[in-house]
């Protein structure tokens, strides 16, 4: 099989480890929530499955702590947390759509940002919103990136919805893989960038987990993203995450028009510069990771986007 590690080849996203990382930690968290009782796939495919298995043990936990008797017994008897009852289909397959109230999201010690976790009270977005998930996924995948969305989009926290040009922000937390919290403009096309990035740090945490990667916090690296010194982590995941946002902005730019492709032409512009920036350093952070397969990926990436 041809594993030429290049955004062509759906196999850059199909990294073997991760996949076994996947299947271990969601059998670990179901032994944990369910101890004896036989696995429940919920035949959306192992990296959902992942996905939904953290959702659940990030709610239980939190109901053990406070008490909540009702709610950990949901949890335990729902080991995907009841996600694919309402789930938006996709040309990626099923996917949860939620848009909760930004200001009502929790904070706590397990993440620097809000969050949110699906449970038993979970309603999923109004309609117009899941039709605008779901056209951002067809448009990721025209243009190459289904195979990233698939594994690591699962559940889309849909946040703030503004204006085209206002500044959009989205994240993800570790402890929740598969999830993606997002602002969004109403643009298909727009989304689908941010999705791709969102996906794109979700793919490399687990993939660094995978290969056992570890990073000693003393080694920096200039941002120019951040206009500052970052450690290794921080900085490989700019190096990766806005190549691909790069590349898909590259592609898609022929399918768009007015507003949409001037802000779209604008951002590529901006990244070419960001990413040129990042060039020196970027050899020099992919010698801290062990994994040859794994740092070719990430280098082969970079390359493309330089290219632009």
């Amino acid at each position: 099989m041809d594993r030429s590690p290049h955004v062509d080849n759906p196999g850059l996203f199909d990294f073997p480890p991760t996949s076994r990382l996947h299947d271990e930690r969601t059998a670990k968290i179901h032994t944990i929530l369910s101890p004896g009782a036989p696995p429940r796939p919920t035949g959306l495919g192992p990296a959902a499955d992942y996905c939904l298995a953290h959702h659940a043990l990030e709610g239980a936990e939190a109901a053990a702590r406070s008490g909540e008797r009702a709610a950990f017994d949901w949890y335990t008897a729902n080991p995907h947390a009841d996600a694919t009852a309402g789930s938006t289909p996709t040309v990626l397959g099923p996917r949860v759509v939620v848009a909760p109230d930004p200001a009502g999201l929790p904070r706590s010690p397990i993440s620097e940002t809000p969050y949110y976790v699906l449970g038993p009270g979970t309603e999923h977005a109004a309609p117009g919103l899941r039709t605008l998930v779901a056209d951002a996924f067809t448009t990721a995948d025209q243009t190459g990136f289904g195979p990233l969305l698939a594994a690591h989009a699962v559940v889309v926290v849909l946040l703030r919805a503004k204006q085209l040009g206002q500044t959009l922000i989205s994240w993800t937390i570790t402890r929740l893989p598969g999830t993606v919290f997002l602002d969004h403009t109403g643009d298909p096309a727009v989304l689908a960038r941010d999705l791709i990035h969102e996906a794109g740090h979700n793919w490399l945490n687990d993939a660094l987990a995978a290969a056992g990667c570890t990073f000693d916090d003393q080694a920096v690296f200039h941002s120019p993203w951040r206009e500052s010194m970052r450690p290794a982590f921080g900085f490989l995941h700019a190096c990766w995450a806005f190549p691909l946002t790069m590349l898909y902005t590259a592609r898609v730019l022929e399918h768009t028009e007015g507003d949409v492709r001037a802000f779209l032409t604008a951002y590529l512009d901006q990244q070419r510069d960001l990413l040129a920036a990042s060039a020196a350093d970027h050899p020099r952070a992919l010698e801290l990771i062990h994994d040859e397969d794994l740092r070719e990926r990430l280098a082969a990436v970079h390359r493309q986007a330089l290219t632009l």
